[in-house]
Formats: structure tokens, C-alpha cells, sequence
């Protein structure tokens, strides 16, 4: 998907970005999904749990679409829409990854990366398995689920661990070729305390225990990746981007962030607004998540030769 010239891009500033996890690509469009897309126009899209066989997904006028829905039947898929076709896609089944343990994933809709052809940016869209607790945890009538002696919790850290590797060759590949990274989606972790409304209640809970915490420590970091939405909001509760479809949790704002956009430091430093466009009441969800919408500035234009951006240096 190169087309092996050089072009001048001199885009409007800023462009934008969301992340939105549709639990499925077809209820969510029958729930207005196309009319909030048509209304809020962002330059790129990244759509987690699709849950539709490619055939079902759809076209989305004035956006081209890659994506990758698994094998899974119900279950996952990935997606980015961006108003430019890309320079080039990768999903894990055109490229397999290279960290060893996640193989056992590479079939299951989880990863797409594409290379924005208007401006110098990579981006990654990952929907992170939603794991459990561990063994030593679960207790018979305590939980939701039945017990399964800490299987799902041992997926997820097999993945995370696994994926941990994957996302710094990804990120360092992009910065050999001049480009910035930025990876969004459904990360089924919320990271700080601010990140949940109850959360020392939520600290014996998948998704906020001590070790999904420590991972995601481990990939941020002054010169790996910046949590964007943390550093335009400040270290304050909120925004929120989860909400259970149960009870009132919804109306009363009692929900998650497990929803990220994780940039390199140079386009970190230029996103300027962070934005969760929750519906207005229960009846106008267009899912259990918001979108995230964070909008970043552009400083000058750039040119690209063979996917690689020449003549100007990343921005900062």
C-alpha cells in the first residue's frame, strides 16, 4: 500500500483522533454510531470489539477502513478509519509478530497498525484481553463468573508480558523511520487511581490489580510513551470512558478508563484537548464505552519519500 513516491502534506492544524470500543460494530450503527461519526468528522478511528464477520463491518463514507476481525466467531476484531488511505498496513496475521508468546493470539483479532500517509505518525490499535483474578483470589460465591483457577488471569499475563516486547520493537521501528507512534484502544486496564471512581474497592478487581498496574508502568515512560489523556487532564479523577450497562452506574458516573491513547514523548507534547463524548442519557448509548477523542496540533509541513517522512524532523 505504497505508492513508492514522494509527496508535500501540509494539513490543517490539528487533527484528531478517538479510540471507541463499539461492543459490536453492528449494534452500535444501528445505535447511531454513523450519525455521531458524520457529526464529530475525526481524522483517524480505532474501533475495538467489533464482533462481525468482515463481510458485516460495513463501509463509512469519506473513510477508508483496515481491519482485521479474527477468527473467533462473535468475538473481538480491530479497526482504523482514516480519511487518507494509509501507506501501509500490518495486522498480525500479514505480520506475525516477533514476541515470543503471542502466537497464541495472532488469529484472534486483537492488533492493527497502520502508517498515517499525511503525517508522520504510526498508529496501533490493540483490544487487550479482559483477563480475571488469579487463583489465590477466587472464591466460590464471590464472583461472577465461576471459578476457573486464574486461566483468564494467566491469558492476560501471558499477553501483556508478551505484548510488552511487541510494542517497544513497534514503537522503535517507527521512530527508525522517522515517524511518531501512538497506540490507542480498549486496554482493559485502568491505570491510576483516578482512573476508577471506587477505587479501593477496585483494587481486588481484574483490570485494577497490582500487576496489570506495574505493566503498564512499564511501558510509559520520558522516552517510550506518554498516557496523553493523563497529561492534558492532570492528576484528577476522570474522564471516565466505561460504564456497566447495568443498574445506574451510567447516569451517576460510576465507570472506568480502561480506554488509552499512549503517544511518544514529540507528539504527546502536542496534543492539546482531551475529550469523552458520553451520550446524554442511558437510551442514547452507542455502547458500554465513549469514544475518546484527543485532538493534537500540527506545526509544519512535511514531505514523504517511500512511506518515510524527509526534510523535516519529527515534531517536538
Amino acid at each position: 500500500m505504497n505508492d513508492g513516491g514522494a509527496a508535500s502534506h501540509n494539513r490543517p492544524d490539528p487533527f484528531t483522533v478517538v479510540s471507541f470500543n463499539v461492543n459490536g460494530i453492528r449494534a452500535a450503527r444501528r445505535r447511531g454510531f454513523d450519525a455521531w461519526l458524520a457529526e464529530r468528522s475525526p481524522d483517524v478511528v480505532a474501533l475495538q470489539e467489533l464482533r462481525s464477520p468482515a463481510t458485516e463491518v460495513g463501509s463509512f463514507p469519506g473513510y477508508s477502513i483496515a481491519l482485521d476481525v479474527g477468527s473467533i466467531a462473535g468475538r473481538n476484531g480491530v479497526a482504523i478509519l482514516t480519511k487518507t488511505p494509509p501507506t501501509a498496513v500490518r495486522t498480525w496475521l500479514t505480520d506475525p509478530p516477533k514476541a515470543r508468546g503471542l502466537n497464541e493470539f495472532a488469529t484472534h483479532g486483537r492488533y492493527i497498525e497502520v502508517d498515517l500517509a499525511d503525517r508522520p505518525v504510526t498508529v496501533g490499535c490493540l483490544y487487550l484481553p479482559k483477563g480475571g483474578l488469579p487463583a489465590h483470589r477466587q472464591r466460590t460465591g464471590a464472583m461472577r463468573d465461576a471459578p476457573d483457577g486464574g486461566a483468564k488471569y494467566d491469558r492476560k499475563q501471558r499477553f501483556l508480558s508478551a505484548f510488552a516486547r511487541e510494542l517497544n520493537r513497534n514503537r522503535l521501528s517507527a521512530q527508525r523511520d522517522g515517524r511518531e507512534f501512538l497506540l490507542v484502544g480498549d486496554l482493559n486496564i485502568a491505570h491510576t487511581e483516578h482512573d476508577v471512581t471506587n477505587w479501593r474497592a477496585a483494587r481486588s478487581m481484574d483490570g485494577f490489580l497490582p500487576e496489570d498496574r506495574a505493566w503498564f508502568d512499564s511501558v510509559l515512560g520520558s522516552r517510550r510513551l506518554v498516557d496523553v489523556v493523563r497529561r492534558i487532564h492532570g492528576d484528577r479523577p476522570g474522564p471516565l470512558t466505561w460504564w456497566s450497562w447495568a443498574g445506574e452506574s451510567f447516569a451517576k458516573d460510576v465507570g472506568w478508563r480502561v480506554d488509552h491513547q499512549l503517544a511518544t514523548p514529540g507528539l504527546a507534547r502536542r496534543a492539546v484537548s482531551v475529550t469523552v463524548d458520553k451520550e446524554p442519557s442511558p437510551a442514547q448509548r452507542l455502547s458500554d464505552h465513549a469514544p475518546l477523542v484527543v485532538t493534537y496540533r500540527e506545526r509544519r509541513p512535511f514531505q514523504l519519500v517511500d512511506g518515510r517522512q524527509r526534510g523535516a524532523q519529527v515534531y517536538s
